[in-house]
């Protein structure tokens, strides 16, 4: 990680209580994996603070067996990218785990989102994510700071504590059926100055969508109603302009807090769309790429029936990450920091 301001307090302890997000608590809702994922500080830090080198961090994966991607080696997942991995690699990918296109890269996304996460509380900004739908199952709306008090209370991180309950069955539910379900993670980010981001090439969506869609499983990304509006009349989706406490805000925020790719002032809101998993136990047609000609796979080893749980702090990190970005190149994040 480079450009991260000098001065900055950081120790591997920063680092557990968003590693143990990353995995539901009810074993039933995930791959069964069990890592440790310690951080390891190699670089950047002198004596609990950034020194303004680049950040160098490790987390190894011991909880390993490639024993059943041998089958996938040759024989592409549905779904997945073993194949368009063999095409652009010319088959000397690394296969195991499913390689650069695993899941478990999105650890590096929550190690830079840590890092964001304190530089952006120093300027006042806050991002909390969350799940509103899985399966099909969709949360209710509800006010940021009930979503606030109540996200760590679901094992899905759905703040509507019902629909975690039905989402939680359904995940289990589509376990035992050998498939898998996907849904929606929305990311919000509060008290973000108006003014930030470019017209056309360096929006503040378009940075943000880049990112988001770097994790892997993404498979569409929204600001605020995003197709909804589409569906509406300029009078219905309109955000009115309105003075507040010497400020001008929105009385909506249809737009999801930006407007010609520049920040209005209110919450950016984003939802990203996942994919179902593609590594399922359901026997499925592929192909056999060293005879070419048609063949099956049933997916064997550990895989998430629902890789959305573990994608909310993935989610809110990489929003964290492309506002830091933003905010350290207009300077309201200065490079070295006091106290």
């Amino acid at each position: 990680m480079d450009g991260c301001p000098a001065g900055l307090r950081l120790n591997s302890g920063d680092f557990k209580e968003t590693m143990r997000r990353r995995v539901p608590p009810d074993p039933e809702l995930h791959s069964g994996r069990v890592e440790l994922d310690e951080v390891e500080l190699l670089s950047g830090v002198f004596e609990g603070r950034t020194t303004g080198a680049p950040i160098c961090a490790l987390v190894w994966n011991r909880d390993v067996d490639s024993r059943p991607y041998e089958e996938v080696r040759f024989k592409p997942r549905p779904g997945h990218a073993d194949y368009t991995a063999w095409r652009r690699y010319g088959g000397y990918n690394d296969y195991r785990g499913g390689g650069r296109f695993s899941g478990r890269i999105t650890l590096t996304h929550l190690i830079a989102g840590v890092i964001a996460l304190k530089l952006l509380k120093r300027v006042g900004v806050e991002v909390v994510a969350y799940t509103v739908e899985i399966g099909g199952i969709k949360a209710r709306e509800m006010p940021i700071e009930e979503i606030k008090s109540k996200v760590r209370l679901s094992p899905v991180s759905c703040p509507d504590l019902r629909a975690s309950k039905l989402m939680e069955e359904s995940i289990k539910k589509v376990r035992l059926m050998g498939d898998s379900l996907g849904g929606v993670v929305k990311a919000v980010a509060l008290n973000v100055p108006a003014g930030l981001g470019e017209p056309i090439f360096e929006s503040l969506e378009s940075r943000i969508s880049s990112i988001m869609y770097s994790i892997p499983g993404v498979k569409g990304v929204e600001f605020g109603l995003g197709f909804r509006s589409a569906r509406l009349k300029g009078s219905e989706n309109n955000d009115p302009f309105t003075v507040e406490g010497g400020r001008v805000i929105t009385v909506t925020n249809n737009s999801g807090g930006v407007l010609g790719g520049i920040s209005t002032g209110m919450p950016i809101e984003v939802s990203v769309a996942f994919k179902p998993p593609s590594s399922i136990p359901i026997k499925q047609r592929t192909v056999n790429l060293q005879k070419m000609e048609d063949a099956f796979i049933s997916v064997k080893g550990r895989h998430d029936p629902c890789i959305v749980p573990k994608a909310v702090p993935v989610v809110e990190s990489s929003l964290a990450m492309a506002l830091c970005d933003i905010l350290v190149e207009a300077g309201v994040i200065p490079r070295v920091l006091d106290g």
